[in-house]
Order: structure tokens, then sequence, then C-alpha cells
């Protein structure tokens, strides 16, 4: 009897919370200086960020059912595309002294967010925010159009306590990834025909030589391709569910 109580409850909960409670098995623990930071997949590119009692998301967006989760102390967007920048989710996780940082192209739809243009950095609760440009350099709709232009979007670095962790945004291996110095975890994407696939990410991911690598924002990909091109490097290749059922 206990045993069924228990599956009816954990299906009430999965339908309740929607697809952001499917990860919770993959959330990431990484200690710092200054505390445990706990990094849990979401779905696609949003990404759930917890440490020392505040919560932080990165790119809340449809599917994930955000009424009812904690609300956020911080948002940070890369984008302006939907699955970045999906003003119904900001909302629901809003509260009233939530801040919010995006590139000035998203600011001009979500205008309660502050502008942090490419190569700019902002403190923030402990943490530095670096914005790293994310472009398209050969890939987009049309001849001479690329998905991603070049200053729009922003990836991030983020450090608390002595850890940097990157987040890639939509972009391809441009030189701004591949200069990057001392990334302890990097979340990077790999998709077609977006961004880029997974032996330009893992060409990309060995330039700058992060401790740890999470393939996010990757549907559609062979991550065992970006796995294989990483054997034998140090790099430590950690693949996650980020399309929950």
């Amino acid at each position: 009897m206990k045993a069924v109580l228990l599956t009816i409850f954990s299906v009430l909960a999965s339908f309740l919370m929607g697809s952001s409670l499917a990860s919770v098995a993959e959330t990431q623990t990484f200690p710092t200086s200054a505390g445990a930071v706990k990094i849990t997949p979401l779905n696609h590119a949003s990404t759930l960020i917890e440490v020392g009692g505040k919560t932080i998301y990165l790119d809340p967006a449809k599917p994930v059912k955000f009424a009812g989760l904690t609300k956020a102390d911080l948002i940070l967007i890369t984008d302006i595309h939907g699955d970045h920048m999906d003003p119904d989710s900001i909302k629901d996780i809003t509260k009233a002294d939530t801040e919010i940082f995006a590139p000035p192209a998203v600011v001009q739809t979500v205008t309660t967010a502050k502008p942090i243009a490419n190569g700019e950095t902002k403190t923030w609760q402990g943490w530095t925010i670096e914005a790293i440009p994310a472009y398209n350099l050969k890939r987009g709709p049309a001849p001479g159009k690329f998905f991603h232009d070049k200053g729009r979007g922003n990836g991030y670095v983020i450090t608390y306590g002595g850890k940097r962790f990157y987040f890639s945004g939509d972009t391809e291996g441009v030189p701004e990834m591949r200069a990057l110095k001392n990334i302890d975890v990097a979340f990077v994407c790999m998709n077609l025909p977006y961004t880029m696939p997974p032996e330009e990410a893992a060409d990309a991911v060995k330039a700058f030589h992060p401790k740890i690598v999470i393939p996010y924002h990757y549907r559609g990909s062979d991550l065992t391709v970006f796995q294989k091109a990483l054997e034998g490097t140090g790099i430590e290749v950690r693949l996650l569910e980020w399309y929950p059922k």
C-alpha cells in the first residue's frame, strides 16, 4: 500500500509542477569557497541556480511551468528568441525585488531588465557576471544573414566563491568563447541549424579547456559525438537530461 501511495504522489507532483521536477535528480552541486552552488537543468536553455538562499534562473521559458516554483532573486536572459526570452515565464517567477540582467535587445521587450552588453561586467550578491559575445560565424536563414547577429546576444561567465561557470547562449565556436580562461564548468550549446554541431562544439571546448563541460540547448544533437571528441583531453563531460518526458 505504501508503495502505491508513493507512486500516486510522484505522478501527482510531476503533473502539478510540470517538466521542471523531472530534472531534480539531475541537480549538480559544485563546492565553492562561499558555499555550494546547485545547478538544475529545467528544459533546453532554462536553468535553475541555487546558492546561499538565493534563486537564479537563466533563460526561463516554456515548456517549463514556472507558476508555483520559487520566485527569482535574479534572472539572466541571453537573447531575444522565445526559447530564451519568454515574458510569461519571467512574470511567473518575478517578485517585487527580482533583478533581471539582459542584452539591450532584450530590454526593448523586457523593460524591467537592466542592460548588460557584450564585454560588460556587473556584480550581484557576491556574483560577478560577465557578458560574453554569442553569435553565428556562418549559419543563417539566407546568404549574408545570421540566426544570431554579433553584438545582440550574450553568453555569461558567472563567478561565485572562486568558481567560474560559463553558459554559452546561442552561439557557434566564436573567438571570444575559445579565448575564455579558467572556466570550471561550461554549459555549451549545440543544435543545427541554429548554433553548431557537436563536433564543432567539442573543438571550441578544447580551445578553452574547462574542467567540466555539460551540453545544453542540444535538441536533436548526437551527444555521443561530442563526448567521444573530448576523450583523452582531461575535460570531464557530464551528460544531463534537458528534455524530460
